[in-house]
């Protein structure tokens, strides 16, 4: 495995919480997926970068069993992903998905989104689950909209919302993909903001961005990919500063334009 990066305080743990091995995906005759190898350990922040169509979001769909694959196999502490039925949404409460669209139920509040998670599939109680609910809302600084409809909020807070419902499971991952995409730029930081925090609590993280600046600061590695293929893995500091690939070092020079 890569290298830890050191600007982190949570490092991670010895063992590996995501396991990719040999992982295959086509659409049709694309093949989107090819000899994927990913490791994720428990504690650890991985940022997947790339150019679009790489490949990314499809990788990250399938650690939660979104998009099945078509060989190889896929491990979450320990386990094989489960092809159906219970066992399946039992792990997709343990991998916790926040989406480009925030996937809110436009019908039910803020809190009722937050709780709905916990009592329909952990079965919590309903006053434990508003108690949960609105301190994860105020975690993510959206505590004063609980009573609000999503329709009523701006995109950078029914994000945080998002985060927050995920958060509500107690995931032992959490899976972002390119999360602030569809944001108005100035409500981009203010979603960042609460991921960095989450990355400082030292909570495993696979986050599909263009956010540069979130992958410098955040990550403990980042994950390069281009036309269905890991191309590059390295620290932040070694890839923005000195990518290995001809790839990459073409990536970053159009990207960066500071």
């Amino acid at each position: 495995m890569s290298e830890v990066s050191v600007t982190k305080d949570a490092a991670p743990a010895a063992e590996d919480l995501v396991v990719l091995d040999n992982v295959n995906k086509h659409f049709g005759a694309l093949h989107v997926l090819q000899d994927i190898d990913l490791k994720i350990a428990r504690g650890e922040v991985v940022v997947v970068i790339g150019p679009s169509g790489s490949g990314k979001s499809t990788l990250c769909r399938t650690i939660n069993r979104l998009e099945t694959v078509d060989s190889g196999h896929i491990s979450i502490d320990g386990k094989p992903l489960p092809q159906e039925g219970k066992p399946l949404a039992k792990l997709r409460a343990d991998v916790g998905m926040v989406f480009q669209a925030f996937n809110l139920f436009a019908h039910k509040t803020v809190l009722e989104n937050v709780m709905l998670g916990q009592t329909k599939v952990r079965r919590t109680e309903k006053q434990a689950a508003e108690t949960k609910a609105r301190a994860l809302l105020d975690r993510v600084g959206v505590g004063n909209q609980a009573d609000k409809y999503p329709a009523q909020l701006s995109g950078g807070q029914q994000q945080r919302v998002a985060i927050a419902r995920a958060l509500a499971m107690d995931p032992k991952v959490m899976l972002f993909d390119e999360p602030t995409s569809a944001l108005d730029p100035e409500m981009i930081n203010e979603v960042l903001e609460v991921m960095k925090q989450l990355a400082d609590e030292g909570m495993t993280m696979v986050v599909v961005t263009h956010e540069m600046g979130f992958a410098r600061s955040a990550a403990n590695r980042v994950v390069f990919m281009s036309d269905g293929r890991i191309v590059e893995e390295a620290t932040p500091d070694q890839f923005f500063n000195n990518p290995r690939s001809d790839r990459a070092k073409d990536f970053l020079a159009k990207i960066l334009h500071h």
